[in-house]
């Protein structure tokens, strides 16, 4: 397999550069380009500049709203629900995240949903900025406009998105901040995506091939046309947060969940249901930033099952990719370089990626 490597910087120009040529206005374009970027930068590369063939596709097609504007449908002193009005997912989310922050550092806690809008990406990205600014945060997020893609606990095909569920909470002592950010299903659908760009297989027990059956094969759900499903994490664990997640966000959204009344354009949407919360308006700072530090390191110390794989804390292997892909370049893979390539000349772009 033939990998080129890139510097954040060269995949964000070329990122905006093809979502400008699309139709995107450049301040949604610079946003978008920088978070796909910057989940490449991190190791999730399902939810990186991969993703540009997709989001033109879209955009082309009317199923992003270009000049879409955020509308209010509710304010209150802990309350905000935003309707994106069928825009960029990643504008949208941080000014929703931004507006939120604001509200919990206030009050202590605010409860936020968005919907109506394109995809949000890593959802990683929300809390982390939520961190930065000494706040926890809970998100679920739900999948809609196109078709299922993971299978019920005990099902035999799709009937969910994928559905992350993500938690982060503010440095503390020595620790960064604290970050899980899980789908609900085994792997995502943009790791498959990427297995069958590179030819690989996937880890056996996270795929069903059309006919229930279990397979490692990828191909069946490389595209939007799609073959087979994903299966949940953890059995019945995963498809309840699946499920919860269909809820919270779909329905407090007030945007909807993936059940069949509602639209499958082909599109990508996401919803998603918040929770801030200051910790500060909670107990004694000091005392929390110990307890926090002190639990990290008793969970951190249990002796090693495997000397070359060491118990982590949430948020460390992103943080080490982002060092590793700093000094080393971002690495995509040859079938990717060729997709972003096709997509630039169909535009008409002199812009490619030069290595490639």
């Amino acid at each position: 397999m033939i990998e080129y490597r890139f510097d954040k910087t060269e995949l964000e120009g070329f990122a905006t550069a093809l979502l400008e040529a699309a139709g995107a206005r450049p301040d949604d374009a610079v946003c978008v380009a920088a978070h796909l970027a910057d989940a490449n930068l991190k190791g999730h590369d399902s939810h990186g500049v991969g993703l540009l063939p997709a989001y033109v596709r879209h955009a082309r097609k009317g199923l992003v709203t270009l000049d879409a504007e955020d509308r209010v449908i509710q304010e209150t002193a802990v309350i905000l629900q935003i309707d994106a009005g069928g825009g960029w997912g990643a504008p949208s989310g941080f000014r929703l995240t931004k507006r939120a922050c604001a509200m919990a550092r206030e009050q202590g806690l605010a409860a936020a949903t968005i919907g109506n809008c394109h995809h949000l990406g890593r959802i990683g990205a929300y809390a982390e900025r939520a961190a930065a600014e000494g706040l926890a945060s809970l998100h679920f997020v739900n999948v809609t406009d196109h078709g299922p893609l993971v299978a019920p606990y005990r099902g035999s095909d799709a009937r969910f998105g994928t559905n992350p569920v993500c938690i982060g909470y503010p440095a503390a002592g020595k620790r960064p901040a604290f970050l899980l950010d899980i789908a609900t299903s085994q792997i995502a659908l943009g790791k498959v995506r990427v297995a069958a760009n590179r030819g690989t297989r996937v880890p056996t027990g996270s795929l069903i091939d059309e006919k229930g059956m279990p397979t490692t094969d990828p191909t069946g759900m490389a595209g939007f046309e799609f073959k087979g499903a994903l299966t949940p994490m953890g059995g019945h664990k995963g498809y309840g947060l699946a499920f919860a997640a269909e809820i919270l966000a779909g329905v407090l959204s007030g945007s909807g969940t993936i059940q069949p009344g509602n639209p499958r354009r082909g599109g990508l949407q996401n919803r998603m249901f918040s929770v801030y919360i200051n910790p500060e308006k909670f107990g004694d700072p000091d005392w929390m930033e110990t307890e926090v530090q002190a639990m990290a390191d008793y969970a951190l110390a249990s002796p090693l099952m495997d000397w070359d794989s060491p118990v982590l804390y949430p948020g460390d292997p992103e943080r080490a990719m982002a060092g590793k892909r700093t000094r080393e370049g971002i690495p995509l893979d040859e079938k990717t370089c060729s997709l972003l390539n096709e997509a630039a000349e169909k535009l008409g772009l002199e812009t490619r990626l030069e290595n490639a």
